[in-house]
């Protein structure tokens, strides 16, 4: 994988299966925070030979959510603590064999040992303990439990899991009690969070990375996304040009429609 600096000390890389995006934290003693990082086999591999060939090493690594694409890793990457929120560890190790069965169907060849093994955040802990750039834990109830985004202040970066995305529609979590409610929540803590802080780059778990102002687009445009598909109405939405993002809505079309056994 090809990594690219979007801010100072912050460095991203792109898979090739749904624009899945990896990030990069480096310190001046060029220690990292690798966030994500995905999908295939040969591209987690590339990883971690661009991050040793830049001089750097992986000391934690962090996923947003417990979902199969963004709870990968290698040995090549280092036997180190891979954070996540409780919640999310605790999903993980509860849906682990799901999540081995979902990885080697889409992305076959990965190390089971590393694969879904993550560590839970000490309680009550809101930043990453680690020695490197400040990395502020920001959970939100929406797409999965466990879910956060990542706060790297001094850089201005968001790092936002599976929201804000440009070539994705929200992916509700329908095993919530109000997963709609939730989403509307969720975008709603992470804007108040990237305005306090002067947010200036937003990395998404899927798609591309944008500024300010793009985020602002993506806000707008899922909350049209969350207000049309609670109404019923018909939905104009360049995303859904994708047939797979097209799969996933008909599916929330139909649990907001009273198909609520859909899981």
């Amino acid at each position: 994988m090809r990594l690219t600096q979007v801010a100072l000390g912050v460095w991203t890389a792109t898979a090739a299966t749904w624009a899945t995006l990896t990030t990069v934290v480096v310190a001046d003693d060029g220690s990292c925070l690798v966030v994500d990082p995905g999908i295939t086999v040969q591209e987690v591999a590339a990883l971690a030979a661009e991050i040793g060939s830049r001089g750097w090493r992986s000391v934690a690594g962090f996923a947003t959510h417990p979902h199969w694409d963004h709870v990968l890793w290698a040995a090549a990457l280092g036997d180190v603590p891979r954070w996540a929120t409780g919640a999310a560890a605790r999903t993980a190790g509860e849906s682990r064999s799901q999540i081995l069965a979902e990885a080697d169907a889409d992305a076959p060849g990965h190390d089971h040992r590393f694969t879904a093994v993550l560590t839970p955040l000490p309680d009550g802990a809101g930043e990453l303990p680690w020695d490197g750039p400040r990395a502020v834990v920001v959970p939100y109830r929406a797409h999965c439990p466990g879910s956060a985004a990542l706060l790297l202040p001094d850089a201005g970066v968001l790092v936002a899991g599976d929201m804000f995305s440009d070539t994705e529609v929200p992916f509700l979590d329908l095993d919530a009690p109000d997963p709609v409610g939730d989403h509307h929540a969720a975008l709603a803590r992470l804007q108040s969070v990237a305005d306090r802080h002067g947010v200036g780059v937003l990395v998404p778990g899927h798609g591309s990375v944008t500024d300010a102002a793009g985020l602002r687009r993506r806000l707008a445009a899922d909350r049209a996304y969350l207000d049309a598909l609670v109404a019923g109405a018909a939905i104009s939405d360049s995303r859904l040009a994708d047939p797979w993002v097209a799969g996933e809505h008909e599916r929330q079309v139909i649990w907001a429609g009273g198909g609520r056994s859909i899981g």
